[in-house]
């Protein structure tokens, strides 16, 4: 594969810019049959390499080649999950441009939200340009379980436990939605465990027994818990063992 075509393919510009980048010096390869070795300039945009396992320096930035984009973010509150927010950033400014800019098959470039979490909630986020992958985390039909930390504004009780865990009834559908999981954690505090992604789910559910949120947080999707090292508005690449975690309950 063309080393401009592999740059196009990473979200670096148009063949043109990925062309010039190269010409002017700006790109470093080194190839996965040398991974100790140093960085090699290449100033050749019709140099062939073999894409898989490839690193790329560009402009002094590191990048690993990657087919398909997954990426995990820890959301930070006040962000919108959305191209074109209203009122607070998107989620998608906390990204390097190559991120933003992979070219796609759809209308939509770069990766995109695995679902949505509200402008005040935090927490695990995942984005990709894999379409099947988006859809397997983010369908109802899928059942992947998704954990959340609940801050309550009034104390929680094993009433309220009860009653998420039989299912309660939302305003715009008459069939129950129930708590795949729901545990006490202190007096205003609950980990809360859904299969599906209803619009304002959880708090709809919380108001549903008589309570409020006050603060929500995703901790874990299927099998993959937050990293405690990846702070919120950090983003890293998900590597195979993550997907595995991920896909064992997907």
């Amino acid at each position: 594969m063309q080393l401009q075509d592999i740059l196009y393919s990473q979200g670096f510009g148009t063949r043109r810019v990925c062309a010039g980048l190269i010409q002017q010096g700006w790109v470093s390869v080194r190839e996965a049959s040398s991974p100790n070795a140093e960085y090699v300039l290449c100033t050749e945009a019709a140099a062939d390499f073999e894409p898989e396992g490839l690193q790329l320096r560009v402009q002094g930035v590191d990048w690993p080649f990657q087919a398909k984009a997954y990426v995990l973010l820890h959301k930070p509150v006040g962000t919108e999950c959305s191209q074109k927010p209203s009122t607070y950033p998107s989620i998608y400014t906390l990204l390097p441009p190559p991120l933003r800019q992979r070219p796609t098959k759809s209308a939509v470039q770069g990766v995109q939200a695995v679902g949505r979490l509200d402008q005040d909630t935090t927490g695990m986020l995942l984005l990709s340009d894999d379409g099947q992958f988006i859809h397997r985390l983010s369908s109802p039909k899928k059942h992947v379980p998704k954990v959340y930390q609940v801050t309550t504004k009034h104390p929680v009780d094993e009433v309220q436990v009860s009653k998420l865990l039989a299912g309660v009834v939302l305003d715009d559908d008459p069939k129950p939605v129930r708590a795949a999981n729901c545990a006490i954690v202190d007096s205003h505090r609950l980990d809360m465990t859904l299969t599906e992604g209803k619009y304002h789910q959880v708090k709809r559910m919380i108001a549903a027994v008589g309570n409020r949120v006050e603060g929500l947080h995703r901790s874990r999707i299927g099998g993959m818990d937050l990293p405690a090292d990846l702070e919120p508005g950090q983003w890293r690449w998900l590597d195979a063992s993550d997907l595995a975690l991920l896909n064992s309950n997907a």
